[in-house]
This record gives structure tokens, C-alpha cells and sequence, in this order.
């Protein structure tokens, strides 16, 4: 959850400045990588209460060698090239990849969430 708030953060922050292509850009690729890696720790907090997101970030962002500054700027450029779709789609299929049992889990979540049926419709 703190992951999603985190990254919400960075989305509204993103939509104020210029769109320009970041000097260190980072692959759509590492991209979809790092964003499944942050789901992944997000569920954590689940697990262990006590987890701290932000270092849980930064040692995600540790190891893969990005600096935070790059993941923000590179970040705002996909959120503003409508790239951030695909980039989320490909983090999705990498969770799947390492939790099969995730695929099921969010088609049973998504199940749960469907419109109630309006009466003589």
C-alpha cells in the first residue's frame, strides 16, 4: 500500500514538469522489472507489519543499480509518452512469472469487485 501511495506521489509530481527524455533513461524493460519488484515488497507488508517501504525501496533501487533520481525522471517521461500502460502490463506478466498463483488471485479479486446488478435490468 505504501508502495502505491509512493508511486501515486511520483505520477502527480510527473504531471508539472516538461516532458523531456531523461539523460539516464531507463529501459521500459528495468522499468516493468522495478515496478514488480516494488509489488512484491509491497505484499511484505502483509506479511511483517513492521516493514519499512521506503527502505525496502531503496534497497530494491539499490539492487539494481538505479539511483532514485533516475527512477522519478524516467518514471514522469513514461507517464507523460503513454508508455506507463505497457510498462505496468509487463510488471504484471513478471509477477505472474514468479507467483503463478498471483494470476488466480487477481482474477478471484477482480470477480469480487464486479458492479452490482441493478434490479429490472
Amino acid at each position: 500500500m505504501k508502495v502505491l501511495f509512493f508511486l501515486i506521489l511520483i505520477f502527480l509530481t510527473s504531471c508539472a514538469q516538461a516532458l523531456n527524455e531523461p539523460e539516464k533513461l531507463i529501459s521500459e524493460n528495468e522499468m516493468s522489472s522495478l515496478i514488480a519488484d516494488f509489488a512484491l515488497a509491497g505484499q511484505m507488508s502483509f506479511v511483517s507489519p513492521d516493514a519499512n517501504a521506503e527502505t525496502q525501496t531503496r534497497y530494491i533501487l539499490k539492487q539494481h543499480k538505479i539511483k532514485a533520481k533516475d527512477f522519478r525522471e524516467s518514471y514522469t517521461y513514461y507517464t507523460g509518452t503513454n508508455k506507463l500502460d505497457k510498462i505496468f502490463t509487463n510488471a504484471q506478466d513478471i509477477i505472474f512469472q514468479k507467483d503463478p498463483k498471483a494470476k488466480d488471485f487477481i482474477k478471484n479479486r477482480l470477480k469480487g469487485n464486479q458492479p452490482v446488478p441493478q434490479m429490472g435490468k
